[in-house]
């Protein structure tokens, strides 16, 4: 009989986070204050955020302990197991050993709460009451509706309208778990009538339902703000996820020679792979590939410069690949990947040369999505396929140059409110959209000048 899994015992979740900011050769340009163009400092971030993530988004410690309560929680899911995908390699004929961890075993559906619950809990700790977000597909808006349950927080996710409209079964999953959820843009916020005022059928899009959730808890002194992706200590505590599968790789006597993760802000693709780029840095011959949609190629056709986070200009601006803060991309049904930018810490990875990037059309990823799902029988999630189109192809390259390598992705989450994506795959009805280079350049003339 083949083992399938490698599961850890709760006795074996990481104590600690771990912050590849003590080991990158280049660290990120310093955040921007949008009206000074000054370096930002924690008074500026204090108006939305708590000093207790204020002070892990600026760390430069190697090492950041994990409280006690989230451990606690931590282990209603944790540790997540990694699966060999036995039948998958079959079907391919590749020799390559496929690897992957599967975070859809949390209560959410996927990785999102491994940073949801100590946002949270640093919140509930700073005698905070209510927190908004923005939510793309709707992972993220889950994973905090569910961590402000455990604290007792209130909850109000801006969920990007498209996505909100796509995907109901989240919206009743997030307000299921306490959450009030707009869609967005929404009449709620300044930020949001603004933007309806000129495009009544604005499909939305992160960018906006940033905005719109920074207004709200910028406007409100009980009301903090949660960020799902980009920011330093969201891949921060995401970095469970890869010190787990280190220990599994280390349990069966193995290890990657390629490590994928779809990426949008980059929780995903931090989490999983900075573990392992902390050995690459110091001599290991290692691949860490980024896989993206083409109708939103951050890091393939992005440029690298400083760019507000949000549509409106209100967050810090920060030093990213960037398609311009005022990109509002196609209804692609992977909502989580819908995002103009990406996070400073793998975008100067990347720029470094230590991360790879490639795009995809969603046609080929579905097509991905549903070998996986024949073969290793779970349905995933739109975002996640994106990284098994990447593994599939990088497998038929091995099964082309006859070499035996070990591939691991992140399984991030799993499809099953996902359904009428595939209904309308199945139906023929998605098209791929390639983002026109021209809107690209549009946006990117808009961009405030920073000299660096």
């Amino acid at each position: 009989m083949k083992e399938t899994k490698v599961v850890l015992s709760e006795r074996e979740i990481p104590r600690q986070w771990y912050n590849i900011m003590a080991d990158m050769p280049n660290l990120p340009k310093p955040p921007l204050h949008p009206a000074t163009l000054k370096p930002v400092g924690p008074d500026d971030l204090s108006v939305i955020f708590p000093m207790g993530l204020i002070e892990q988004e600026v760390s430069t410690q190697r090492w950041i302990d994990i409280p006690g309560d989230v451990l606690d929680i931590y282990t209603m899911w944790r540790p997540s197991p990694l699966h060999r995908a036995h039948r998958l390699e079959m079907a391919i004929k590749t020799p390559a050993k496929i690897y992957y961890k599967y975070e859809g075993v949390s209560p959410a559906g996927s990785h999102k709460p491994n940073t949801s619950v100590p946002q949270a809990y640093y919140n509930m700790k700073a005698g905070v009451k209510r927190i908004a977000t923005e939510t793309g597909a709707g992972q993220w808006g889950s994973a905090l509706a569910l961590a402000c349950c455990f604290f007792g927080l209130e909850a109000t996710v801006y969920m990007v309208r498209v996505s909100y409209n796509q995907k109901p079964y989240r919206r009743i999953a997030m307000e299921t778990w306490g959450a009030t959820v707009h869609p967005s843009p929404s009449t709620v916020t300044n930020s949001g009538r603004k933007i309806l005022e000129a495009d009544p059928d604005c499909p939305g899009s992160l960018g906006i339902a940033i905005s719109e959730a920074v207004e709200d808890a910028a406007t409100h002194n009980d009301t903090n703000y949660s960020l799902g992706s980009v920011l330093n200590h969201v891949l921060l505590h995401q970095t469970v996820i890869g010190l787990e599968a280190k220990k599994q790789f280390e349990l069966i006597g193995d290890y990657p020679d390629i490590v994928i993760g779809c990426c949008g802000g980059g929780s995903n693709l931090g989490g999983t792979s900075f573990p392992f780029l902390q050995d690459k840095i110091h001599g290991k011959d290692l691949r860490v590939i980024a896989a993206e949609p083409i109708s939103c190629p951050t890091l393939t056709k992005g440029e690298f410069r400083y760019d507000f986070g949000d549509t409106a200009g209100l967050t810090p601006l920060l030093m990213m690949y960037t398609l311009g803060h005022d990109f509002v991309p196609p209804g692609i049904h992977a909502g989580g990947l819908r995002y103009h930018a990406d996070a400073p810490l793998l975008c100067q990875l990347y720029h470094d040369g230590l991360i790879e990037a490639v795009a995809y059309g969603q046609t080929s990823v579905f097509e991905a999505a549903i070998k996986f799902a024949k073969t290793e029988a779970i349905i995933p999630a739109p975002e996640s396929a994106h990284a098994i189109v990447a593994v599939i192809d990088e497998a038929v390259k091995c099964r082309e140059e006859g070499k035996e390598k070990t591939i691991f992705f992140n399984l991030s989450g799993h499809g099953y409110l996902d359904l009428t994506a595939y209904a309308d795959y199945l139906a023929g009805k998605l098209e791929d959209y390639a983002y026109p280079e021209e809107k690209i350049r549009e946006s990117l003339a808009k961009l405030p000048v920073v000299n660096v």
